[in-house]
């Protein structure tokens, strides 16, 4: 059983920058791919960003492509999101899941594992 962490949320202004964090244990097998994805409130989880380990290839969805970097740490233990000139519309609760196979990565519901989740609001 993957377990999932994601820490680094918060209250920030308008134009900072914050930097979330993913830690993983209990993994037997590099998954394929981790995303990040973002609820706002009354909605369903969107997708953010993602990145695959074999090839280190990142995807972004449209309203934070630019702006927000995905990445992993050298033993791949630890996915990052840097979010930077942050705006009140990227307020939500950001959750980094994890996915074991190929497959269309912009999808929650292909993702099989998931952290807890942590705020991220934007004054303006």
């Amino acid at each position: 059983q993957v377990h999932l962490v994601e820490s680094g949320g918060g209250l920030v202004q308008s134009g900072d920058s914050l930097r979330l964090s993913c830690e993983a244990a209990g993994r037997t097998t590099n998954p394929y791919a981790m995303g990040w994805f973002r609820r706002d409130l009354g909605e369903g989880r969107k997708f953010v960003a993602a990145v695959t380990f074999h090839g280190n290839r990142t995807y972004y969805g449209d309203s934070v492509r630019g702006r927000f970097t995905v990445s992993t740490d050298s033993a791949k233990t630890t996915t990052y999101l840097q979010m930077n000139s942050l705006t009140p519309e990227d307020t939500g609760v950001y959750y980094c899941a994890e996915k074991a196979v190929w497959g269309d990565y912009s999808r929650a519901l292909e993702y099989d594992y998931w952290g807890q989740g942590t705020q991220v609001t934007v004054s303006s």
